[in-house]
């Protein structure tokens, strides 16, 4: 009899509830038991796993790595997916392989070149991988000389922190002076020079920042499957352009991902992403995690997560093509249940896995935190 697999997702976006979902209707019909934890009590996939437990806060990165030690051996995870402290928990591969946990992630080495944005251009720009212009900036002097540089090539600055993922503290830099423009209908990434400027003198604290010039859509992030002897196993485009998506196999955008996923060992499940610099695609970012839209290459046929996780297992799914390209669709938000209380009902370990392998929700409350997708 084969044993169920025991799965651990830590503070993960809301959107991997359909991860969960792919795992458990994996088409090696194994047995999948869903462990998560998070900061938030009514984050979605907490109510969506079958065991869940609330992370506390305040933990450096090493006092993390024992958190998750613990977690592992005391839960019996046999597949460990970190987001929260990866580059920590990865430098500690050997100790959850002691307690019979493998990593669903790259090397420490890997995860290393891609925490700056500045070290991974330079990196991927010495195998051949096209960047676009780029400046560090750490004050308000440098992010002027940077701006100004980059509108006397006729292109439109922005800027975001070297270090981040998911879009945050993106900006796009704008001459127009501050008015009621900024504060008509919701929010715009649009920020005048000026008043980004004056933060920074009266700033208490540097910031360190990547100004480059806003590039063109379509957005192409390429989800990847790396063996741990550095092969791809599954390399897929997700076009995005304005509120269509679609899917692509084309070598423009998958060859230099093949070049970065293969070139810098980044194992397991990574996301590559692309943007247009004139007529060009050059690299936007790469995330050595899965990324929260990899559910929609179902869409194509494809089972990435399961891939993944029997390769984490030492099952080696082989090279897989998608059987076909789905349909352009768009994405929506939908409600998800969550529980009446802060945590899901526990089950012990040693307890069955339930029929149904989703824990039914007593008078569910909608959240809009997860995206499903829709054929347009």
């Amino acid at each position: 009899m084969i044993s169920r697999v025991r799965v651990w997702l830590n503070r993960t976006y809301a959107e991997n509830v359909f991860f969960m979902d792919q795992l458990r209707k994996n088409p090696s019909d194994r047995a999948v038991e869903i462990h998560a934890t998070h900061g938030d009590a009514d984050s979605p996939v907490l109510a969506a796993a079958d065991t869940a437990d609330l992370e506390p806060e305040g933990l450096s990165p090493a006092g993390y790595v024992e958190y998750a030690l613990d977690q592992c051996q005391r839960r019996g995870i046999d597949v460990f997916v970190p987001r929260l402290h990866q580059s920590a928990i990865v430098a500690h591969r050997a100790e959850f392989e002691a307690v019979g946990t493998a990593l669903l992630a790259p090397p420490p080495e890997a995860v290393a070149v891609f925490e700056d944005k500045v070290i991974a251009y330079e990196a991927v720009q010495a195998i051949g991988v096209p960047v676009p212009p780029w400046f560090r900036v750490r004050s308000a002097d440098e992010l002027v000389g940077a701006v100004e540089e980059l509108e006397a090539g006729g292109h439109k600055a922005c800027f975001k922190p070297a270090s981040g993922a998911g879009g945050v503290g993106f900006r796009v830099i704008t001459r127009a002076p501050f008015s009621l423009v900024h504060l008509n209908g919701f929010p715009s990434p649009y920020v005048p020079l000026d008043v980004v400027v004056e933060a920074l003198r009266q700033a208490d604290e540097a910031v360190d920042w990547l100004v480059m010039p806003r590039l063109e859509q379509p957005e192409v992030s390429v989800d990847c499957l790396t063996g741990p002897d550095n092969r791809i196993r599954l390399a897929v485009g997700r076009t995005k352009n304005g509120r269509r998506r679609g899917f692509t196999l084309h070598e423009q955008w998958l060859e230099p991902a093949r070049l970065i996923a293969e070139g810098f060992g980044l194992h397991y499940l990574s996301n590559i992403q692309f943007r247009m610099f004139g007529d060009r695609p050059v690299l936007m970012d790469v995330n050595t995690r899965p990324a929260g839209g990899l559910h929609q290459l179902s869409l194509c046929g494809v089972n990435a997560p399961w891939a993944a996780v029997q390769l984490a297992l030492g099952e080696d799914p082989g090279e897989m093509v998608p059987p076909f390209l789905g349909q352009d669709y768009t994405v929506v938000s939908g409600p998800r249940p969550l529980r009446a209380v802060s945590l899901p009902q526990q089950r012990e370990a040693s307890e069955p896995l339930p029929a149904v392998p989703a824990p039914a929700m007593a008078e569910p409350v909608a959240v809009e935190a997860a995206a499903s997708v829709l054929p347009l």
